[in-house]
């Protein structure tokens, strides 16, 4: 990037002007309106919203993970481990990895942030789907590399034309599985399929909502680590284990591609109550698994609900779905007018869909009976 002269006096714009140009074009991540927001615009008593927009679990977080984050508190005036040692060994004793295959972050989004900071820059490129999780994009355009988005199919990933789609410059594959927000699945067979393609590029598997898959379709791919050194897959306690407002996320990766990771990690960045919490909630596995049971019976519930006024879905295999109902932006703010919040996927290219996280049943139905309302205005 050639200098920029600025004037003894700079404005604004001149200052600006020294951030990369690609930087200054990016359009920042928009995440769910929160409840609070809503209540302060529309007058409406924050406790009666109802708030189906981030795909966040309804159940809330599980006793022992409460008790954790209780008798952690304590020791909040102490730097947290930067190394995570006690989440790490809880991680990798449930996964069979070695400690040092592992890398904590601030959620999953932190942990794909780094895996973009240590391999792309000027000069390179990532592939990634249409219709996939928009921190890849946004990732990748931060470190000057050139974003490949591969058309989808059937709104999922199109893994041979992604396989088609990687360039000498490919440093990076984004695969999200299931995928969010569209909600599909790729079969485990056609991915490892798609890792054995792509040899000479890191293959980033975003399992997010891994819990919510049923057992038949899940695959332990901790296991793929050892046989493909190019993958790194990445999760989250924000989902199923219910731990959204603490941000806590890890990958799974050959060791030489963690200590990369490691090395441009901020060496705080999760805290200690969120590393408590994590290690505690990963020995719930029975609140998981109701989180689990109850999902299915309401995205159950949400797609009866759906056919029943003759929308479209999407089959979902997340802990959301989403749903096409013609003008989404007008039924958006039609929703919000009756105090309930979903997600409208305009910035996906799904400019007709609203997507929906599951509730419990009488969010769910809360939000039928206003989709209703909404559909009739």
């Amino acid at each position: 990037m050639s200098a920029i002269p600025i004037a003894r006096n700079a404005s604004i714009k001149d200052l600006c002007d020294l951030s990369p140009s690609y930087v200054r074009a990016i359009a920042p991540y928009q995440p769910g309106k929160p409840t609070s927001e809503l209540a302060r615009e529309m007058g409406i008593e924050e406790k009666s919203i109802v708030k189906l927009a981030s795909n966040e679990n309804p159940r809330g977080i599980g006793p022992r993970t409460r008790a954790a984050i209780e008798a952690a508190l304590g020791d909040l005036a102490r730097y947290p481990d930067g190394n995570g040692f006690e989440l790490k060994n809880a991680l990798s004793r449930r996964y069979g990895v070695p400690m040092d295959c592992l890398v904590l972050g601030n959620g999953s989004n932190d942990v794909l942030e780094l895996v973009a900071m240590a391999f792309l820059g000027a000069g390179s490129s990532a592939v990634y789907s249409q219709h996939s999780f928009a921190v890849y994009p946004l990732a990748t355009q931060a470190r000057g590399a050139r974003g490949i988005c591969v058309p989808a199919r059937d709104f999922g990933h199109d893994l041979p034309a992604m396989a088609r789609a990687v360039e000498a410059d490919t440093r990076v594959v984004f695969i999200a599985n299931p995928n969010n927000p569209t909600g599909t699945f790729a079969d485990y067979g056609a991915i490892e399929a798609f890792l054995k393609s792509v040899p000479g590029c890191i293959v980033v598997l975003d399992e997010a909502y891994n819990e919510y898959l049923p057992p038949e379709l899940r695959v332990d791919t901790a296991k793929w680590v050892k046989r493909y050194p190019n993958l790194v897959v990445t999760r989250t306690f924000s989902k199923a284990y219910g731990l959204a407002g603490l941000r806590v996320g890890y990958a799974m990766a050959n060791p030489a591609i963690a200590d990369l990771m490691n090395r441009v990690r901020q060496p705080f960045n999760v805290n200690s109550i969120a590393l408590t919490a994590a290690a505690a909630a990963l020995d719930d596995m029975e609140f998981v698994a109701r989180s689990y049971a109850e999902n299915r019976t309401g995205l159950k519930q949400i797609e009866e609900g759906a056919r029943g006024l003759g929308l479209e879905y999407i089959p979902s295999y997340g802990n959301f779905i989403t749903v096409r109902v013609g003008k989404a932006g007008e039924i958006f703010k039609r929703l919000l007018k009756r105090g309930v919040i979903v997600r409208p996927v305009a910035g996906y290219e799904l400019p007709e869909h609203l997507r929906i996280s599951i509730g419990t049943p009488e969010e769910n139905g809360r939000f039928l009976t206003a989709l209703a309302a909404s559909l009739r205005e």
